[in-house]
């Protein structure tokens, strides 16, 4: 006998679709919204259908916006000779909350992993390549993460742009400020190391 109403077992089984929340998770976000009293679930509700309607990719960058271009591909004041590569659109926020950027972005969306059904065409390389071809970019920074899809993921970009004639850059990698050497691990030793710079 099904005792969990079916608009509860739908809702727990949505929320287990998102990454990172499994089954009891679920279970315990739905009924937390079923007992709380300020109308948080029709905000929600709300939030979620406006997110649907307003939000769409910038045509130039496929970062998320609600206008296109995106305010970062309409500022005229950013440098347009370069090309920041990131993996999500999360990447791009964390790159402008810390003001160390004042280029183009674009987001591919991904990375390069076959294991997880994540290949070139189902990444924005191409529309990668096509900004580049059409002229104007001086240097294209990778910046995907620093793990081995991220890694497999900017070799394979190198290969696409080095023809291409622009500088390319990868982003810094070492040891976080604050650190300390004896919790490092060898590859963020190694590359710290590799990437020391004059003092």
């Amino acid at each position: 006998m099904q005792t969990t109403p079916a608009s509860v077992t739908r809702l727990i089984e949505e929320f287990a679709e998102l990454p990172g929340i499994g089954r009891k998770t679920a279970a315990r976000l739905t009924f937390f919204l079923l007992r709380n009293q300020t109308g948080l679930s029709t905000r929600l509700a709300d939030a979620l259908r406006e997110l649907d309607e307003r939000t769409r990719f910038c045509s130039t960058c496929y970062n998320i916006t609600e206008n296109d271009p995106c305010p970062v591909c309409a500022d005229e004041g950013r440098d347009r000779s370069a090309i920041c590569v990131v993996e999500e659109p999360l990447d791009v926020l964390a790159l402008e909350q810390a003001s160390v950027y004042d280029g183009m972005y674009h987001v591919l969306h991904g990375v390069l992993a076959p294991s997880e059904g994540m290949f070139v065409e189902n990444l924005r390389i191409g529309e990668l390549m096509a900004r580049v071809r059409a002229g104007g970019v001086k240097e294209v920074i990778l910046a995907t993460n620093p793990t081995s899809e991220g890694d497999w993921t900017a070799s394979y970009l190198v290969t696409q742009l080095r023809p291409l004639g622009m500088r390319i850059t990868r982003l810094g990698r070492g040891l976080p400020v604050g650190g300390d050497l004896e919790y490092a691990d060898a590859v963020t030793l190694t590359r710290a190391m590799e990437g020391r710079v004059e003092f």
